[in-house]
């Protein structure tokens, strides 16, 4: 892909891919709801506007590669450009009637998220940002906020594990759990990757942790809290990847804090 080839132009494909989803998740019916795994929801709709978004991306930009949520999850390739799509991030709280969920699209290049939208639409709330061009919700510029004081900030954590290993995958996010509770000012469980994110990036939140992932829950969120200035890491405090086995981001000045905290609950 050409450096700027143009990204603003990928920005504005990804936004139109992005009204297909808002305009089905406003406006159709959830359809069936069934279990990909232990209580892990998909709804027929979920489907359908990824396959709807999808059929326009590869018509939009042919040659692209594309790895979504529903056909069965995979592997980011490392080398190329690919978006990369969550048709409904928070889809247990969309099928509870929860307006908590949000349309996240992300574009890949060569392992880096380069371009990212994230559309809430029960909330009224769309989010985007390309590499280098800063960070915005709906035309206004968003930056990460400047608090410094773990004691006044708000954190969110990603959802608890489950499956037949929740019991030893959830004792890191227990330790975690009780070390936020008793050193922030509140602690909050979101169930959207993509709004934990771009809330940091907003400033809404100070910090978001989720101790797993899959390049849709993080792809167009990471670009977003990034361009927005806030620090994105994995729990150790390496730059994040999508390699990494979590993803920290925070606000500048509550980095070293954060990360100091999060080191002594989990070890």
């Amino acid at each position: 892909m050409d450096p700027v080839n143009d990204l603003a132009e990928l920005l504005d494909i990804a936004w139109d891919a992005a009204e297909i989803g808002r305009r089905l998740m406003t406006t159709a019916s959830p359809g069936r709801v069934s279990e990909k795994s232990d209580r892990d929801l998909v709804t027929e709709l979920d489907v359908r506007i990824q396959h709807e978004i999808r059929d326009h991306l590869r018509r939009a930009t042919p040659g692209f590669g594309f790895l979504g949520e529903e056909d069965g999850g995979g592997a980011l390739a490392s080398a190329g450009p690919v978006w990369v799509l969550d048709p409904i991030d928070g889809t247990s709280n969309f099928a509870h009637g929860l307006p908590l969920c949000a349309i996240s699209l992300g574009l890949v290049d060569d392992g880096e998220a380069v371009v990212g939208v994230v559309v809430a639409p029960f909330l009224g709330l769309a989010y985007h940002a390309m590499k280098d061009g800063g960070a915005f919700v709906d035309d206004a510029p968003i930056h990460a906020g400047t608090n410094g004081d773990l004691g006044r900030a708000i954190v969110s954590l990603g959802d608890y594990d489950t499956g037949p290993d929740a019991a030893e995958g959830n004792r890191r996010r227990f330790a975690i759990t009780r070390a936020l509770a008793e050193n922030v000012e509140r602690v909050r469980m979101v169930g959207s990757a993509a709004l934990d994110l771009v809330w940091v990036a907003d400033g809404r939140t100070d910090a978001c942790v989720m101790l797993s992932n899959k390049p849709w829950d993080t792809a167009a969120g990471v670009v977003i809290a990034r361009e927005a200035g806030a620090v994105v890491t994995d729990l150790r405090g390496a730059p994040h990847t999508f390699s990494s086995g979590e993803t920290v981001a925070v606000s500048p000045k509550l980095a070293d804090p954060l990360r100091a905290l999060l080191t002594s609950a989990t070890t």
